[in-house]
């Protein structure tokens, strides 16, 4: 059997989808990457997947060069003749529905890790298009041969009182999997020459990462004469309206408040050179990061909100402190540096959580599973046949 995996970067599949990929192959599938071009395709290819980029802009409202993307996925489907097609984001997720339903695939499987800018951003033009595409969900998540992957219950009641899709082919699976052997190895790190606590916020630089909660704390901790050495690592990410300006940051970062990390590849070796973990987010699937720094044994500080609070029970494997509060996420960071054991009480239970509930076996083995209820039946024929 053919799968096509496809997503809005090739980032994206290499680093949250790669695992599911290679289970994939070993478990006899044909597997087929697509994604806008990068250069994250060549790392695809080096481990010996087939990758193909695709000409999509992800910011792009075009009606002209949306349906040129449609059309190139609808040919691109009815040459490889996959019998399923899994389709992660939003945009990813309708064209690639639409596509498939238009080449006759069989099975669609769509997997949302939480709403996006059009359904999380207050701007005009994240209202106006909120409309339309609930409707091209509709139209592209419906049928029998679909199933929908959601990362959060928060999500999950969403999309069943929106009616966007029928509540019997949703599936909730946290997260895209870690391997939490892998960040509970690595070996603790620390500057000789900086004996201040680290904190990181790891993440996309998005406004709605909270950002401004983050540095906000950072400084109101410094007027406090507390000290501590602030982490921010990621880049802004142009395709999304959210973005901050490289120009902030660095204005951030002459004020003294963070070093700026940039694009980090190893983050086994970041997280084991820091203490704590924050994600002052607006609204997330089910955060990679939050996961990692538990497979760690990293105390996590994050925000009150849909898909954190899956990863975080409060006071017991970590901080939750409410959405867009600057004072309160300074608090948190405070209490987790100066209560003595309440960074490795909530350390060793986060370690915990994340083996038993976020590991990648967990999740592939679960993915597989909806493959299998739409895959099965389809097979089941040609093998009882003599």
């Amino acid at each position: 059997m053919k799968a096509v995996l496809f997503a809005n970067t090739d980032w994206y599949l290499y680093n949250f989808r790669r695992s599911l990929a290679m289970s994939l192959r070993r478990q006899g599938y044909d597997v087929l990457l697509i994604s806008p071009p990068g250069p994250y395709g060549a790392k695809l290819r080096a481990l010996g997947l087939r990758w193909e980029p695709l000409p999509m802009a992800r910011r792009s409202l075009n009606p002209l060069r949306e349906a040129a993307l449609l059309w190139h996925l609808v040919r691109l489907l009815r040459r490889e003749q996959p019998v399923l097609v899994h389709g992660f984001t939003i945009k990813c997720a309708v064209y690639g529905s639409l596509a498939a339903r238009l080449a006759g695939v069989p099975a669609r499987v769509n997997a949302v890790a939480g709403m996006g800018y059009v359904f999380t951003s207050s701007q005009m033009k994240a209202r106006l298009l909120r409309p339309v595409v609930r409707g091209l969900l509709r139209l592209a998540l419906g049928g029998r041969g679909a199933r929908l992957i959601l990362q959060n219950a928060d999500d999950v009641a969403l999309f069943q009182q929106a009616g966007l899709v029928d509540p019997q082919h949703i599936r909730l699976i946290r997260g895209s999997g870690v391997n939490c052997a892998q960040f509970a190895l690595a070996t603790r790190t620390r500057s000789a020459d900086d004996e201040r606590p680290r904190v990181l916020l790891a993440c996309r630089l998005l406004w709605d990462k909270g950002l401004d909660e983050f540095v906000n704390a950072i400084r109101q901790l410094r007027l406090q004469g507390c000290s501590l050495h602030a982490l921010l690592a990621g880049t802004p990410d142009p395709g999304n309206p959210a973005t901050v300006p490289e120009a902030t940051i660095r204005g951030w970062v002459a004020e003294g408040l963070v070093t700026w990390l940039g694009h980090v590849d190893d983050m086994a070796g970041l997280l084991a050179s820091v203490d704590v973990v924050v994600l002052p987010s607006y609204r997330e699937g089910l955060p990679r990061t939050l996961v990692e720094a538990a497979a760690c044994g990293l105390p996590l500080i994050t925000t009150d909100v849909p898909g954190c609070r899956e990863v975080v029970t409060d006071d017991v494997d970590g901080l939750l402190v409410p959405k867009g509060n600057s004072e309160a996420l300074a608090h948190a960071i405070r209490r987790v540096l100066e209560i003595p054991g309440l960074a490795q009480r909530l350390g060793e239970a986060a370690r915990l959580k994340a083996r038993t509930q976020f590991d990648e076996h967990i999740v592939i083995e679960h993915t597989l599973e909806v493959y299998a209820e739409l895959c099965d039946p389809l097979a089941a024929p040609a093998e009882s046949s003599p």
